[in-house]
């Protein structure tokens, strides 16, 4: 799958959905005593723009796998540490990680999350979030339906970890994590029009539009038509649904 795009392309695609979802995710940690924070999968950094807001640039650490997202964020928030390598830092160095909608896209989400857990301090917090594909509540879930109807080889997300009910609490219990809760939030974004919906999608990011981007212009129409008389007519918002996980990394024993 394709996230090694521009910014503005992510931005068009999925930061519409992801930056109120970080709103709804920050607002549910207390930061009071947040001193260094750590955005893993930063995109182009709707979660560390946040933690700016709250903590200021000192405070705050990104990390993101593309080149073009690390330059986008540290031009978007001068002074944030922003890499793109394996969480090259030291244990205990953070008292907050966060991971929105990556978990999924880990190649071993338990060994991610105990990554996670490992650079957070004794009793800090590590928190995640993955759109709810199983339950057809993703702000991506209307295109994968239509994609599946269409074509029976269509291959959505709601396979991927943590995509289910419980499946991200499963995976902070199996990371070592303790005082596991997880719960659900949801967002509702506009948009102006039926093709400014379908428009993203031929942007080439993630999943979706590797698909779109497969077909023959052909088949890309018929999805296209379709999905749009799915839609209806816009105006209109998608509500889109979340979950969340949030764990304490435990004290160390002596």
């Amino acid at each position: 799958m394709s996230f090694d795009v521009g910014a503005d392309a992510y931005g068009r695609f999925m930061g519409r959905y992801s930056e109120p979802l970080a709103a709804r995710l920050i607002a549910e940690i207390p930061l009071q005593n947040v001193r260094h924070a750590l955005d893993v999968g930063a995109g182009t950094g709707a979660v560390a723009a946040l933690l700016v807001d709250r903590l200021g640039a000192d405070a705050v650490a990104a990390i993101d796998p593309s080149p073009s997202f690390v330059a986008a964020l540290t031009q978007r928030l001068p002074g944030v540490e922003a890499v793109a390598e394996h969480l090259p830092f030291a244990d205990q160095a953070f008292d907050l990680t966060i991971a929105q909608l990556v978990v999924h896209f880990m190649s071993d989400p338990v060994a991610g999350v105990a990554e996670m857990a490992r650079v957070t301090t004794s009793g800090g917090t590590v928190a995640a979030s993955v759109w709810d594909f199983a339950g057809g509540r993703a702000p991506l879930s209307l295109f994968w339906r239509v994609a599946r109807e269409l074509d029976g080889a269509a291959v959505d997300e709601s396979g991927l970890t943590g995509a289910r009910v419980g499946q991200l609490e499963g995976v902070f219990r199996s990371a070592g994590l303790s005082r596991v809760r997880g719960g659900e939030l949801t967002v509702d974004v506009p948009y102006a029009s039926p093709d400014d919906w379908w428009q993203p999608y031929t942007l080439g990011v993630g999943p979706a539009g590797d698909y779109v981007a497969g077909l023959d212009p052909a088949r890309r129409e018929a999805l296209r038509r379709r999905a749009i008389e799915e839609l209806g007519p816009g105006p209109g918002v998608v509500t889109a649904t979340a979950w969340v996980a949030f764990g304490s990394v435990a004290p160390l024993r002596s």
